[in-house]
């Protein structure tokens, strides 16, 4: 065989081993009048300048309790994880302000042009701050946590969203805006094979209340015409050693969930998968951490990612036993701290809505490296300190 045939061969062999970059990652304004801001990932992973589109809602912002007062908070307004996702060419944006879920179809060859399907659709529950889909399933389910809080899900289609069902509680007692971020709801999710929908919960530390996590099965239809649905009947489980849990994903080839815990950094979860129960398995405290609330699973390395608000730095976690494996410091770019990201090829893509000052901002990351390939700032697309929420089309 020719030394360039070969060399062909080897060539083609290293560009299997790397994974295809994402094609665009999703963000809300948050605002008054809420927005969508699309960023095209070019071939190398990096960012470019990209669209704002207006969901028809409005956002809002969590009450922080500061001295005698409550102000609204920011950054992190809504105290979640995934006030926005992806499934297949379907965007979900929450409206906390105006307690609607909007639904987007993003156009595959141009993934910034999104067109709202329908109407945004009111939600049974008072400041939905968190939305999960399944593509498999045709579902979204809303997490809402003010003064009707819970889960409420609908079936969808390429026509839009239908109407949502009655709230599945998550045993909260809160105000609209809620105050928080304690005994708030954090995220709702889908596991890997989409068939159970999960809720994580802040506990309080004031009241030593743990962590809550909810677990509700998707039944199938029995009938072919019928659409799948999540039970209103789901196991809300009290989890010792947890406090304020937060962002969560679902570990692959597992059960078990990798969750952060503001209170000490992230853990991993066990979840029968019969019952429902789940309880710490490993535990990662983060030193020096000030609020771990965010998680992205890299499959690239497999490893988790997790961003802090209060720090600009990325901390990438082992999913066998949460070890630290690294600590990217990324303070030189001037961010006060990271909230929501995601991650796609081999690259993490982390936001940082500022802080009034600084602008806000994606940091992207090489997950294999772990160095700053690009610091994008978000200018004249609407983004603000009150910005949330990051989904990634792939």
């Amino acid at each position: 065989m020719h030394s360039s045939t070969w060399t062909s061969l080897l060539l083609l062999g290293l560009a299997n081993l790397v994974p295809e970059p994402g094609k665009a990652i999703y963000t809300i304004s948050n605002g008054a009048q809420n927005s969508v801001i699309a960023l095209p990932i070019n071939s190398n992973g990096l960012l470019s300048q990209g669209t704002s589109t207006p969901t028809g809602g409005a956002g809002s912002n969590v009450l922080v309790v500061n001295g005698n007062k409550k102000e609204p908070a920011s950054p992190d307004a809504l105290v979640s994880q995934a006030a926005l996702t992806v499934a297949g060419n379907f965007l979900f944006a929450v409206n906390a302000g105006s307690n609607t879920v909007t639904m987007f179809a993003i156009d595959p060859q141009h993934p910034t042009k999104l067109t709202m399907l329908g109407k945004p659709i009111p939600v049974p529950g008072e400041f939905p701050n968190t939305v999960a889909a399944s593509a498999k399933n045709q579902l979204v389910c809303v997490g809402s946590t003010g003064a009707k809080s819970g889960i409420s899900c609908a079936s969808f289609s390429a026509r839009g969203i239908g109407k949502m069902d009655q709230l599945r509680p998550v045993g909260l007692n809160q105000t609209t805006p809620p105050v928080g971020p304690p005994s708030t709801i954090s995220q709702v999710f889908f596991s890997g094979d989409e068939e159970t929908l999960f809720a994580t919960v802040k506990g309080n530390p004031a009241t030593n209340t743990a962590g809550v996590l909810g677990v509700f099965p998707v039944d199938q239809p029995c009938d072919a015409r019928d659409t799948a649905s999540v039970s209103e009947e789901g196991k809300l489980t009290s989890v010792d050693g947890t406090i304020v849990v937060f962002g969560s994903s679902p570990i692959q080839g597992s059960t078990d969930l990798f969750v952060t815990d503001a209170a000490f950094g992230a853990a991993i979860l066990s979840v029968d998968a019969e019952t429902g129960a789940a309880s710490v398995k490993n535990k990662a405290t983060i030193e020096g951490q000030k609020a771990t609330c965010w998680v992205a699973i890299s499959p690239d390395t497999n490893t988790a990612f997790v961003t802090d608000v209060g720090l600009d730095r990325i901390v990438e976690v082992s999913l066998t036993d949460a070890s630290i494996k690294s600590v990217t410091d990324l303070s030189a770019n001037g961010d006060p701290g990271l909230i929501d990201l995601r991650a796609a090829g081999s690259f993490v893509y982390a936001l940082s809505p500022g802080n009034g000052t600084t602008l806000p901002a994606v940091t992207v990351m090489d997950a294999r490296s772990k160095k700053q390939i690009q610091h994008f700032q978000l200018k004249g697309l609407g983004a603000s300190k009150n910005t949330q929420g990051v989904a990634v089309l792939v």
